[in-house]
């Protein structure tokens, strides 16, 4: 069974009659050009096999219905080509390019709605083109197929059929015919022969002939049915009127080539690009007045069309153009905002130079460039555009307000540079010498540096302050930070000085040891309590040790310092007794008494660990000036025991009777004592004996000779020089005794010292050299 039906234009119930045998009704042109098919008519094929039905349905383009009444024809047209086999589009040859004359908007809704309700049966659609020019056919049906692939293409597709192509949908037929009034025998010659193409048409190679989901005779009633209850129930087909779809394409297209001639507008160009590379006077005014131009060009053109279509395509060229100029006018923005901040920030610097406050400044500047930058945007609005411009303010207050606290915070942080450079001035040099001599008032004349220096530069630093307007809380907590960076100073410098503690103790031990109460380097000659001056020294580095071993700014007591004498300066005896008593080392151990871990610089076990070194360290210094003091008093004893002299006195009273009855023995004895004293000078016996008894007597057994032989001679020379007339005569040996004698004044005395090194830091102890 074939279904035909024929849609579009007058004389399509002409085209029928002579193509099918059928006998619906026709124009009559003598009564005038008006409607002759109403609603949809049937009529079977004369002679043509198989049974083929014809429905004849109402033209779309008549004007009973109206402009507004669109939407049976548009349910018509569905229900045509989803019920029949072959459909038939009648049209004008010179309707072949048009929009609305060639009913495209109605084929792309059909296609639209067909898709979604109904799945694809391959229906063919044949378009007759009536009234053929001289154009020959092979012209015109490619035209014919591109504006049908067009209208395919753009039809919105479900899911399903997203990449169907048309001929899934449709087989696409083109046939011309001759004018009917003006060639009729020539016309009915062209419909007989396409009247052969219907006979057998459902048969394979014919015009229906690849047809599917085909509906037998007798169920055709019902399926028709349902189809028509369908397509009624469907919304999507009622489309505006005739007039409103022609108002929609035409003010689509005149707002399209105002949008391209404005695209291309030269002076919207140069605007645009001048606006690329910086601010532009009066930018809102003259973008203003080329897009007003360019809109009232097009209301212009679509003044006689529908007035809601035309409102519409308006609304939508402006805010396509608005879309287009948008980032011009952003950039323009762009360049106010960076523009205004520059001169805001070279203001803001050059008031805080001149010594304006820091509040007062900032509040002025960003009030005054606000106002600036508020008039820059009003000269920059553009007329047509509504454009909030609430968050650019926001914006550039949010980049003023940045850079007000950027250089805030960079001059609260020179300030509380140029403070903590003070106290760290102040406090560094005077806590290390502090810490270096360390006695018992150390750490109460730290904690009074401290807090004078602190509440000095506390009350600076609030002053300095003053300028910045900042709330009571934000500043107690800087001048609570300046506070803990002091206490910081004094903790660092201490931790610093506690890691040379050990160095500290041995130089004091040392200048305690080797100099005496007048700072002079002392002599071991003997006399010298060198056990109570080791326990001083020692004292006087343990108490350096109690000292350094904690922080005490805090006016806390500790039991530190009685705890290190108990342990290392008392007698080993009695710290054996104590520890067997106690049972417990007081030293073993890594924190103190009454003393937080934060608080604490060298722990108990570091101490005792450091006096051992100490101690090991100082011992050869101790031994060293024991050595120097026996050496000395071995120097210094030249006479014999006392029983030696008490019984030198004894036994040898006649002979000091016999010197003392004859005095010329004195003076042989005195003559024998110079020439010993000589020889003794001569040979530097005291010298030769320093390295040992046996290199001694070698190196005095060669000398010896020479020596006396030497004295000799100068005795011959002194005896040989004659007499002057101002000095007398005088005993030739007694004047060459009394010249040696002189010579040897200064080499005379002999020296007993002994060097002392220590080895923490190379110290020599010597004994000063004793004439003998």
């Amino acid at each position: 069974m074939c279904h035909i039906f024929f849609v579009i234009m007058t004389g399509k119930s002409t085209l029928l009659n002579h193509l099918f045998g059928t006998n619906f009704r026709e124009m009559d042109a003598f009564k005038g050009r008006s409607q002759t098919t109403k609603g949809i008519w049937m009529a079977r094929c004369a002679g043509i096999e198989p049974c083929t039905l014809i429905m004849d349905l109402e033209g779309t383009d008549g004007r009973e219905r109206g402009e507004d009444d669109t939407a049976f024809e548009k349910q018509s047209a569905l229900f045509a080509l989803a019920v029949s086999d072959i459909v038939l589009i009648n049209m004008w040859c010179h309707d072949i390019g048009r929009e609305q004359a060639a009913n495209k908007p109605l084929l792309k809704t059909v296609f639209q709605v067909m898709m979604r309700l109904f799945s694809p049966r391959k229906t063919t659609l044949m378009f007759v083109i009536r009234d053929k020019t001289r154009t020959p056919l092979e012209n015109l049906e490619p035209v014919l197929r591109e504006d049908i692939q067009k209208i395919w293409d753009s039809v919105p597709k479900p899911q399903a059929h997203m990449e169907t192509p048309l001929s899934e949908f449709f087989n696409v037929e083109v046939v011309a015919l001759s004018s009917f009034e003006e060639k009729e025998e020539l016309f009915k010659e062209q419909v007989a022969s396409l009247r052969q193409r219907f006979y057998h048409s459902v048969a394979p190679g014919g015009l229906a002939g690849d047809r599917r989901g085909v509906v037998p005779a007798s169920g055709f009633s019902f399926s028709a049915h349902e189809i028509w209850k369908v397509i009624k129930e469907n919304k999507d087909l009622d489309l505006p009127a005739h007039k409103v779809m022609v108002a929609t394409v035409r003010c689509e297209e005149i707002a399209n080539e105002k949008y391209s001639s404005f695209a291309a507008n030269e002076e919207w160009c140069e605007l645009e690009a001048a606006v690329q590379s910086g601010p532009i006077s009066s930018f809102g005014k003259k973008l203003s007045s080329i897009l007003e131009t360019c809109l009232s060009g097009y209301d212009g053109e679509v003044l006689y069309f529908d007035e809601g279509v035309r409102s519409a395509k308006r609304k939508q060229l402006e805010d396509k153009l608005l879309q287009l100029v948008q980032p011009a006018f952003q950039s323009m923005l762009g360049h106010i905002r960076s523009g205004t901040l520059d001169k805001f920030k070279d203001a803001f610097d050059k008031a805080l130079s001149g010594g304006e406050g820091f509040s007062s400044a900032a509040h002025h500047c960003s009030k005054f460039y606000m106002n600036l930058f508020d008039e820059a945007c009003a000269d920059a609005v553009i007329e047509q555009a509504n454009w909030d411009m609430s968050k650019a303010r926001d914006k550039f207050q949010r980049d003023i307000d940045a850079h007000i606290a950027s250089v805030r915070a960079a001059k609260l942080g020179e300030l509380t540079a140029i403070f903590e450079a003070k106290l760290n001035e102040s406090l560094s040099g005077p806590v290390e010498a502090l810490l270096d001599g360390a006695n018992n008032e150390t750490w109460p004349a730290i904690r009074k540096l401290l807090r004078c220096e602190t509440e000095s530069a506390i009350s600076g630093f609030s002053d300095a302050l003053y300028g910045f307007d900042m709330d009571e809380e934000t500043k107690e907590k800087m001048l609570a930070s300046l506070e803990n960076y002091a206490k910081g100073v004094v903790e660092a410098k201490a931790r610093e000085e506690s890691g040379r503690v050990l160095m500290r103790m041995k130089d004091r031990f040392t200048s305690l040891f080797s100099h005496d109460s007048d700072s002079m380097p002392r002599v071991w000659t003997g006399k010298e309590d060198i056990r109570g001056i080791t326990k001083l020294a020692r004292s006087a580095s343990l108490k350096l040790l109690s000292v350094m071993a904690a922080i005490r700014l805090d006016d806390e007591t500790d039991n530190i310092e009685s705890t290190l004498t108990l342990a290392l300066v008392d007698s080993p005896s009695n710290a054996a007794t104590n520890r067997s008593i106690t049972n417990h080392d007081p030293l073993a151990s890594s924190t103190w008494e009454q003393v937080p871990s934060s608080k604490t610089l060298i722990t108990p076990v570091q101490c005792k660990s450091l006096w051992r070194q100490f101690k090991s360290e100082t011992e050869y210094s101790v031994t060293q000036a024991i050595s120097a003091q026996e050496a000395n008093k071995r120097n210094n004893n030249w006479l014999p025991p006392p029983w030696a002299i008490a019984a030198m006195m004894v036994l040898g009273f006649n002979e000091f009777m016999t010197l003392l009855r004859n005095p010329l023995y004195l003076g042989f004895i005195f003559i024998g004592y110079l020439l010993i004293k000589a020889l003794w000078v001569q040979l530097d016996i005291s010298g030769e004996f320093r390295n040992g008894a046996l290199p001694g007597l070698i190196s005095l057994s060669t000398k010896f000779l020479p020596t006396v032989m030497n004295l000799l001679k100068k005795l011959a020379e002194e005896g040989q020089i004659p007499a002057t007339n101002n000095n007398p005569q005088r005993n030739p040996v007694r004047a060459s005794m009394n010249h040696q004698n002189g010579v040897s004044t200064s080499e005379i005395s002999s020296t007993a010292s002994s060097g002392v090194t220590s080895s923490g830091n190379g110290t020599e102890y010597s004994s000063p050299r004793k004439e003998e």
